[in-house]
């Protein structure tokens, strides 16, 4: 009944089509009766020139759709993308010439010219040549990376290039047992985040805190800059002895810890992994223990920011006995191989 309908619609419908593109059905029905005709058992057969036929059709008038049913007219839409991608190969196949550079290839380029912003073509060519590739310039300066504005380094080179000439110091209070206060002392660097210098006081004074300076660094090893805070324990005395031992004095603004982070953290782990876990006697006690984790801090104690190294590297051991050592009673521990 459906077939029916769809029929006298049709022929209902025929007066209002262009004569062409009723020769067009035309063709496609008498093209399926000719192919149903060669059948002989089973689904029908078509060879490709069947199937280019109803393709060209299909590319000239897509209202064939509608008469076409000895296939579906979703396989004669994958017909024509499969006709279309395989004519665009071939358009786009090589006709000699310079040889493709291969993928491995052009992606070394892309990242040395990622890795290395301020070289060039000619920099990298020259490059590529001694790690044996045959490649000429031109391809090089084609495959690189292509930037807007001129080649700079970023914010991690920067502040790497200048971490070894900048150390910090500043001031944290640890309780006693007798609910005195303590005031430790630390210094580190910034380049491998080694804890330089730190010490313990009961009364700090502007020339307890230069002696601390002049015994943490040698005169030949001083940094270049110190960052510290604007506490008032920092007097003329302090920046005179800077200013003496060659290092340019760099206070933070007011209420900016996060401008001297790295000391913020450094005494942040010593809080967590140390002091917190201690009730302190007294100062020589307190003396003995951040001098133990200060060891511990710099020799074992791995960092992510130093590629899970240590301040003072640590070598890689891959054959012995791990045995264990205990560090600050047990509360933290060194592995070895021996």
């Amino acid at each position: 009944m459906i077939g029916l309908l769809s029929f006298v619609l049709a022929v209902l419908a025929s007066p209002f089509k262009s004569r062409i593109r009723l020769e067009a059905e035309n063709a496609v029905l008498r093209h399926q009766l000719v192919v149903l005709r060669r059948r002989l058992h089973g689904r029908v057969r078509l060879t490709n020139n069947d199937r280019w036929f109803f393709i060209l059709l299909y590319r000239w008038f897509p209202s064939i759709l509608r008469a076409v049913t000895v296939v579906r007219p979703e396989t004669l839409l994958h017909w024509h993308r499969s006709g279309f991608r395989c004519y665009w190969r071939w358009k786009s196949r090589s006709l000699g010439g310079r040889p493709q550079i291969e993928a491995g290839l052009r992606a070394l380029i892309r990242q040395l010219s990622m890795e290395n912003p301020l070289w060039g073509a000619p920099r990298i060519h020259g490059e590529l040549l001694k790690l044996g590739f045959e490649v000429a310039q031109s391809s090089v300066a084609k495959y690189m990376v292509k930037r807007r504005g001129p080649p700079s380094q970023g914010w991690r080179t920067f502040l790497r290039n200048h971490a070894p000439d900048i150390a910090a110091m500043d001031f944290f209070v640890v309780p006693t047992i007798g609910f005195d206060l303590l005031y430790a002392f630390v210094i580190v660097r910034l380049d491998r985040r080694d804890l330089v210098w730190i010490n313990v006081t009961r009364n700090p004074t502007a020339e307890w805190v230069a002696r601390q300076i002049t015994e943490a660094f040698p005169w030949d090893e001083a940094p270049g800059y110190m960052i510290r805070d604007r506490d008032r324990i920092y007097g003329s005395v302090v920046t005179r002895r800077l200013r003496a031992m060659g290092i340019r004095d760099k206070p933070t603004a007011p209420a900016s810890p996060w401008q001297n982070g790295f000391v913020e953290r450094l005494i942040g782990s010593i809080r967590r992994e140390c002091v917190d876990h201690i009730i302190v006697l007294g100062e020589m006690h307190l003396r003995r223990v951040l001098k133990s984790y200060a060891d511990y801090y710099n020799c074992v104690r791995t960092h992510g920011s130093l590629n899970k190294d240590a301040p003072v590297s640590r070598p890689v051991q891959r054959t012995g006995v791990i045995s264990s050592l205990a560090i600050l009673g047990g509360l933290h521990h060194r592995y070895a191989r021996v």
